[in-house]
């Protein structure tokens, strides 16, 4: 089968072009098809999105060429701190606390703006021999052959491949093409996004109130005046909160937020987002693998989403890249199976321990609310325990890809 790249990545976001780097600097050819218009995202101005990158997600972003094109635009992240709260009363006596001298490798994270990410990545794959991006594009079908697998356009192009790999997000297409079927359930919690200003400095601690609606998640962003705000509510109350005024908004914020950094207003654009989790009943199919929220969605609780994608992306282009360099067929099912056995318990374990974090502390029970509050006490006072969840908080631990560990594929 003549083929007219090696692997096809469908979507765009930032999973997709993570892996279409990794590969393409392994020296495979590939292909990386966006729905969407790259310039528009690019350029777009400051709207608050933003990501926790984990250690080792920072790492492979290094790895793939990313990070240094990122310089002065994130944030580290120096402390976590969770604790118990009401709207309007404060944190609970007992609390949770990150410290990132507690570890040797340096901050546990860093804060990184959606539109600085995309723009570093975009730049990378214009300078990469061997990638090529789609922007625009939409794949509308996948017919897999006996040495490879047509993918068909909607422009009409014709992509003849050895994979394709679907990078395309919980409704991934490449998926239902594929005749992977996806079990999940919803919260009946909405997450309203948005970024604040505020009068004291950040000082590069990320704070998680946990509410019993929901939690909120305050994120630090560079200049340690502005701040990313991830806030989940009950699927009403937010559409409720959403549909006020600039005003009306920061008045329902004001007091789940607290007076800890002074006086806040809105910075950001405002966006609102269904949580649900959602997991593929297989990472994997003939000629057909899924990276991301195209195998798994979580709740945003931990920040974890892109992290996990990320740990994905290094597993994979490591099980591809030493299948081509050992000459076997990328696409052949077994070589896929590497990947989802690598991967799909791990995945899958975090998305059940996010759930199950989310059902505990998303309620007002006055005999849970007080079995959490000692438990985020007790973890606070044993060093070793502590030390322990924050190299998990920071990816470092279970069984790291290259990429991950800070070593060239």
């Amino acid at each position: 089968m003549e083929r007219d790249a090696d692997i096809l990545i469908v979507g765009g976001g930032l999973n997709g072009p993570a892996l279409g780097l990794a590969l393409a600097q392994a020296g495979l050819r590939v292909v990386v098809a966006d729905a969407r218009p790259a310039p528009a995202r690019a350029e777009a101005g400051f709207d608050g999105r933003a990501y926790a990158l984990a250690i080792a997600s920072q790492r492979l972003l290094a790895g793939i060429g990313v990070w240094p094109r990122l310089a002065g635009q994130v944030q580290p992240i120096l402390q976590i701190k969770a604790s118990d709260g009401r709207p309007g009363q404060g944190p609970a006596p007992f609390f949770l606390t990150f410290d990132a001298a507690e570890i040797e490798e340096g901050p546990m994270g860093f804060m990184a703006e959606d539109r600085h990410l995309y723009a570093a990545f975009l730049a990378a794959m214009a300078d990469a021999p061997g990638l090529t991006l789609l922007s625009g594009e939409v794949v509308t079908a996948q017919e897999v052959e006996a040495a490879g697998i047509t993918a068909t356009l909607a422009s009409g192009r014709r992509l003849r491949v050895a994979v394709v790999l679907g990078c395309d997000g919980r409704g991934s297409g490449t998926a239902t093409r594929a005749g992977i079927r996806r079990q999940g359930w919803g919260y009946g919690q909405t997450a309203l996004v948005t970024a604040v200003q505020h009068a004291r400095d950040h000082q590069g601690i990320a704070q998680q109130f946990f509410m019993p609606s929901g939690p909120l998640a305050i994120l630090p962003l560079p200049g340690g005046h502005h701040s990313s705000i991830v806030w989940s509510e009950t699927d009403a109350a937010a559409a409720a909160i959403q549909s006020l005024d600039d005003a009306g908004y920061l008045a329902a914020l004001r007091p789940r937020f607290g007076e800890f950094l002074g006086e806040i207003s809105l910075a950001g654009a405002r966006f609102t987002y269904p949580l649900s989790l959602s997991l593929a009943e297989r990472f994997v199919a003939p000629r057909v693998a899924l990276v991301g929220d195209a195998a798994h969605g979580v709740h945003p609780i931990a920040g974890q989403g892109l992290n996990l994608g990320l740990r994905d992306v290094g597993a994979l282009a490591q099980v591809l890249v030493e299948a081509a360099r050992r000459g076997e067929d990328i696409g052949a099912l077994d070589v896929l199976e590497r990947y989802e056995r690598w991967r799909r318990f791990d995945s899958t374990a975090l998305a059940l321990g996010m759930d199950t974090v989310n059902r505990l502390f998303s309620n007002d029970n006055p005999l849970l609310r007080a079995g959490r509050d000692l438990g985020l006490g007790l973890v606070n006072a044993l060093p070793g325990l502590r030390r322990g969840f924050i190299r998990q908080a920071a990816g470092l631990t279970g069984e790291l890809p290259r990429l991950l560990a800070g070593r060239p594929l």
